[in-house]
């Protein structure tokens, strides 16, 4: 200190002139001088002389102050999604040191009183400057700072492409981890033996069952079964079931005598259908699905359910199980799904119609008990006389004489039975075809088809942006070919207390039983119109020729026959959909069309050509690859009733001709065929953020599989409108055509393939934990081609060697981590 320190003189002076000993002195005496500044002094000095010691002291002092010095590193530049690193030195007069944020968009720093801080790089539409302070304070105080510069760029997908391969395994990038969750017949509770895959296991009701699909994670907090939304080690998994490898399932395959199916063998198949709600927790080296846990349990055709909305209650919903047409009985052939906004999971039933029965005759019957436009309608989602039945159950004799598990099946009408179905299951048919939503915290709950979102081949359905004061918007495909895209717009507008309430089926009450459902037609111009299918709208009217519509219930019973009678545009499969968070734009897979004759195309499904084959098999024809196609509302709103669109990408093999079958351009890093699944990282994590979230897309195909086995790709997509028009010249040994379509900018680099799966597989079902850092994905009916005496996939067995002989196939969800804990694919 200086002198001018005395211009105050406020009396305190040292008069006391004993010889007793200074402070000062004793200390001298048993420390020096570099060992008190260093801190030398230990706990116990400290507690007993306080503050004491640094307060009082001056230039004179034994504890003079020294200073203290800081360096931040050099300046960075990372993107967006990656796991920043801050490393700060202080010199050894620093006590404490800190990481604190200055500028930039704000995150979270993890360890940021230490040397070295990490945060994760937030999404940005532009290269952006983030700014830090790293600061090391004295014992007393004195501190210095110093500064450094993390520059983000936008995300890219941070891997290298997996090259196409025919390979008995799941193959990831370089730097990632695959782990085998929850395989084809895994126990769900204590007391179920574990699977002997040797087709000798039974109870598949408490079993996982097999072809999983579609799949959604509902967070739980890490204390008990809590719904906790940014859990990310514990949640509940659901998952599809959509069909079965019977060959698999039986130690021989499946039994027929004399035309009649064994009842314990279609027990078992009717229980490997269904939804798996399964509890699973990220352990201290992988993930693992809870065997034990209450939470699950297993949806299954034979599952009471509850209708819900507009066609509750319809005479045509009426059976000698539900006589008031108000209760049904499970659900089948799930495929995608939906997670609602309110912490419920919906399923869609999609190829339901082919489990059905109907014996030669039973149309002339019901146009004899005056019910002729059932005809019209089972007619129309393909329910035609002299059906069997998918796998036989109608021939089962049931030991229990009163059952009907198996009968259901049979959709003939009984020429001795009243003729409002209330005795027969003439109209179990229409019981089917609906999204279906499940509360997967709540055990005891029941299942509500919600029919106000139409009957059809439902793919699944996908939330629209849900913003305050507005009606949400659910969207829909029809996965058979030349069907229709559809959305539901809510009579309510959203409020997001709602998100998290107690009794979220009720929450869905509110939301999806009241509300209009439209249909889509797309123009030539790139502009949309959305139809609604309103009883006593246009066509839609008791006196239609055609089809006489009864109600509104009538309407979304018979939603197919409303779309066309108002004419909307028959597309090439539509399957899944998915929302872009950021801008809302709704994206939906148009899988293929073997149908898309080249007299048939237009604009929003413009191609029909031949696609080569290398093993021998016949050349495919139609619109063999499939497409994405996407949409923007006008007004960016999901209320609009008109919309503009263009295709994101075609599906092709890159050696194919890019002026009419490879329009987007792919090569070898992106191609792929039949685009299936869809599906947008969640807005939780940076890879869902920003103006560009990650979109991924799965395949189930069939053209493409000579050269590799189906596939997943990660894309960065961009927006409607961002490309242009092309001109399509098509030509198959039917003739030729020509069709202006509108196609999206060429993905190149923002496409790459991030999985290969394992052989004769499909990829199907996505989700992810919050925090982006786990990626679920289902890898269907491996080795479906073979069977107990020709197995032709060992996986999952496959996945960590190769078994020592061949293992039968099982369908199974795996989780996908990083090594060094980021998040997945950026």
């Amino acid at each position: 200190m200086t002198d001018s320190t005395f211009l105050y003189d406020d009396g305190d002076v040292d008069t006391n002139r004993s010889a007793n000993g200074h402070l000062n002195d004793l200390i001298a005496s048993r420390y020096s001088r570099r060992q008190t500044l260093r801190g030398g002094l230990s706990a116990m000095t400290t507690a007993v002389f306080g503050g004491v010691l640094l307060a009082g002291c001056d230039d004179d002092d034994l504890l003079q102050r020294e200073s203290v010095s800081v360096s931040a590193g050099q300046a960075a530049t990372t993107s967006a999604g990656r796991t920043v690193t801050l490393q700060g030195t202080a010199s050894s007069t620093a006590r404490t040191v800190s990481w604190t944020q200055v500028s930039g968009p704000t995150v979270t720093l993890n360890n940021a009183n230490t040397n070295t801080a990490t945060f994760t790089a937030p999404a940005v539409s532009a290269s952006t400057p983030l700014v830090f302070r790293f600061t090391g304070t004295t014992g007393i105080g004195d501190a210095s700072t110093a500064e450094t510069t993390v520059t983000v760029t936008p995300a890219t997908l941070d891997f290298t492409a997996v090259a196409k391969n025919r390979n008995d395994l799941v193959t990831v990038p370089a730097g990632y981890l695959v782990t085998v969750l929850y395989r084809l017949g895994d126990p769900i509770s204590a007391n179920t033996p574990a699977y002997a895959n040797d087709g000798s296991d039974a109870n598949f009701a408490m079993r996982a069952g097999d072809h999983h699909d579609g799949m959604s994670f509902f967070g739980l907090a890490a204390s008990g079964a809590t719904p906790d939304a940014s859990a990310s080690t514990r949640g509940v998994l659901v998952m599809n079931h959509e069909n079965i490898t019977e060959n698999y399932l039986h130690p021989r395959g499946q039994t027929t005598t004399g035309g009649v199916r064994p009842e314990a063998e279609a027990i078992k198949e009717i229980e490997a259908h269904g939804v798996s709600v399964i509890e699973v927790t990220r352990g201290a080296s992988a993930w693992s699905y809870v065997q034990a846990s209450a939470l699950n349990r297993r949806i299954t055709p034979n599952t009471p359910m509850a209708f819900s909305g507009p066609a509750k209650g319809s005479a045509m919903l009426r059976t000698v199980y539900s006589k008031d047409g108000t209760q049904g009985r499970g659900t089948i052939n799930n495929c995608a799904n939906g997670a609602m906004p309110w912490g419920t999971y919906a399923t869609a039933e999609e190829n339901w119609a082919g489990y059905f029965r109907r014996n030669r005759g039973d149309a002339a019957g019901r146009t004899a008990a005056g019910q002729a436009k059932e005809n019209t309608s089972l007619s129309r989602y393909g329910i035609s006389e002299g059906r069997t039945g998918n796998y036989g159950w109608t021939t089962v004799t049931p030991a229990d004489s009163s059952s009907t598990i198996f009968s259901k099946w049979n959709a003939t009408a009984a020429a001795d039975a009243a003729a409002d179905g209330s005795a027969d299951f003439r109209h179990e048919p229409f019981q089917y075809g609906w999204i279906v939503e499940i509360d997967p915290y709540n055990p005891q709950s029941t299942p509500r088809k919600r029919t106000a979102l139409g009957r059809m081949n439902h793919e699944g359905v996908s939330a629209g942006r849900m913003i305050a004061g507005v009606k949400p918007a659910f969207y829909m495909g029809d996965d058979s070919q030349n069907e229709y895209i559809y959305k539901f717009v809510s009579n309510t507008g959203w409020s997001a207390a709602d998100g998290t309430a107690a009794d979220r089926l009720a929450v869905g009450d509110k939301y999806l039983d009241a509300g209009t459902l439209y249909v889509a037609k797309f123009n030539a111009d790139g502009s949309g119109q959305w139809l609604p299918l309103v009883f006593g709208s246009g066509p839609l009217t008791s006196g239609n020729a055609t089809y006489p519509f009864a109600d509104q219930a009538d309407v979304l019973i018979n939603a197919r026959i409303a779309g066309d009678l108002l004419g909307a545009t028959p597309m090439d499969r539509p399957e899944w959909t998915a929302v872009n968070p950021a801008n809302g734009e709704m994206y939906c897979t148009l899988t293929n069309n073997s149908s898309r004759s080249v007299s048939r195309t237009d604009a929003a499904n413009p191609r029909s050509y031949v696609d080569p084959r290398t093993d021998g098999r016949s050349n495919s024809v139609g619109n063999v690859n499939g497409h994405v196609i996407r949409l923007r509302e006008n007004g960016d709103t999901t209320e609009a009733t008109a919309f503009t669109w263009d295709v994101y990408a075609f599906g092709a093999g890159s050696d194919l001709n890019k002026d009419n079958i490879n329009l987007s351009g792919l090569d070898d890093s992106n191609d792929f065929s039949s685009p299936d699944g869809l599906w947008f990282s969640l807005p939780s994590n940076v890879a869902g953020q920003g103006a560009n979230p990650v979109m991924w897309l799965q395949t189930d195909d069939g053209a493409y599989t000579d050269v590799t086995n189906c596939m997943m790709l990660a894309a960065i997509p961009g927006r409607v409108g961002d490309g242009g028009t092309k001109t399509v010249n098509n030509s198959t040994p039917a003739g030729t055509s020509t069709a202006t379509t509108r196609v999206g900018k060429a993905p190149g680099a923002t496409l790459k393939r991030f999985l290969v799966g394992p052989k004769e597989c499909e990829i199907t079902g996505i989700t992810s934990t919050p925090d982006g850092k786990a990626l679920f994905v289902n890898i269907q009916h491996p080795g479906e081609n073979g069977g107990p005496d020709n197995i032709t996939s060992s996986w999952p067995a496959s996945q960590t060697g190769t078994p020592a002989s061949p293992s039968r196939p099982r369908s199974a969800t795996i989780v996908i981590t990083r090594q060094d804990g980021g998040l997945v694919g950026i």
